[in-house]
């Protein structure tokens, strides 16, 4: 599928709750677009594992490996099938930094090399596997594997779990990754750079972040996609753009990938604390109970600092409170919680635009 059908398809993907997890951030993805979930991509992941590892002659243990290895690279970097034959992970992975390089040679020239963060473990098991091999002379070629080969071992695995072979395809799994990552609340822009899109949804203030800014903004997602310790749904992530300092307060603002400004007041012993100043990247959290909704396009004329324009994507209703889910313009969410009573006074439906406003003084901080 072509990058720009594959990034409109994930822009347009819709929003849902989990039968089972009601609190759960899930995709819907469109019948003709259909792809596998975090969990039975970990089911396929165990599957190649048990495989790879299978007692066998010591050259056919090596060959499942490097499939292994190849599945292991798409899946958590969502690189395509032929950018990861072309690796030399021997030169084009950083084992301490946990990055891989794609991109290097053999592409389209309008394709640039990108860096992609890895988890750590990920990474420290690769490079297990790789010390494992000792024959050096082929190492350039490493994976130097015929794709349909690949392919069809891909298959195999996807079937053996019980899913349409489709859905374990290289591509779809490079998808299902990148749906992964959006499901995890990451910017648009963020998984646009990991999957190698162009960016042209991308807001003017992309320009305030560098490629380094870009990588952190990666390794936070990465570093916490499975183990998020915090109980506030919403969190932006950006520079400080300016600190104004009071007496005993301060007001900060924080410029967003998707061009936004989130204010927020904090302590003068909590600016010292951080060490705030203009540049530094930050992560802004709103509990949902903190946000009110606004219906219609004209922004509302309120006391409130912070007023984001999206569209409600979800909305699940219950017998007390009433939870709405809004995509705003990164391509994030935010979650709102109100009374059913507030919600059917407020007669917001699925698809209305609202504004999504919240108090400074409900934003928190943190510093990673």
């Amino acid at each position: 599928m072509p990058a720009d059908e594959d990034q409109a398809k994930l822009m347009h993907t819709g929003f849902q709750a989990a039968e089972k997890r009601p609190h759960a951030l899930v995709f819907s993805i469109p019948p003709d677009s259909r792809c596998l979930d975090a969990v039975q991509l970990a089911k396929i992941e165990q599957s190649f594992r048990n495989w790879a590892l299978m007692r066998q002659g010591s050259s056919l243990q090596w060959s499942r490996k490097r499939i292994f290895l190849i599945f292991l690279l798409i899946r958590y970097t969502g690189a395509r099938l032929n950018e990861v034959l072309s690796l030399n992970p021997f030169q084009d992975i950083n084992f301490i930094a946990h990055l891989v390089y794609l991109g290097k040679d053999g592409f389209k020239s309008d394709r640039q090399v990108r860096d992609v963060q890895i988890p750590e473990a990920l990474s420290s098991e690769i490079r297990a596997i790789l010390d494992s091999h000792s024959e050096s002379h082929i190492k350039k070629d490493f994976f130097r594997i015929d794709p349909a080969h690949v392919r069809r071992k891909f298959y195999e695995r996807t079937l053996a779990c019980g899913f349409p072979k489709e859905l374990g395809a290289p591509d779809a799994i490079r998808k299902a990754r990148a749906v992964e990552l959006m499901q995890s609340n990451m910017p648009l822009p963020v998984v646009q750079r990991i999957l190698g899109h162009s960016t042209p949804s991308l807001a003017a203030a992309y320009v305030e972040f560098s490629d380094e800014d870009m990588r952190q903004l990666t390794k936070h997602f990465i570093d916490k996609e499975s183990r998020r310790k915090t109980s506030a749904r919403n969190m932006f992530f950006g520079k400080v753009r300016a600190i104004r300092k009071g007496d005993i307060q301060s007001v900060i603002e924080i410029l967003t990938i998707g061009d936004d400004v989130v204010t927020t007041v904090i302590t003068n012993d909590s600016l010292e604390r951080l060490g705030l100043k203009p540049g530094l990247l930050v992560t802004a959290e709103v509990k949902a109970p903190w946000v009110m909704l606004h219906k219609g396009d004209a922004e509302p004329k309120c006391t409130a600092e912070n007023r984001l324009s999206g569209t409600v994507v979800r909305i699940l209703k219950g017998e007390v409170t009433t939870e709405y889910m809004v995509r705003i313009t990164d391509g994030t969410f935010l979650c709102a919680v109100t009374t059913s009573e507030t919600c059917r006074r407020l007669g917001i439906q699925e698809n209305d635009i609202v504004w999504a406003v919240f108090n400074s003084f409900a934003v928190i901080l943190n510093l990673d």
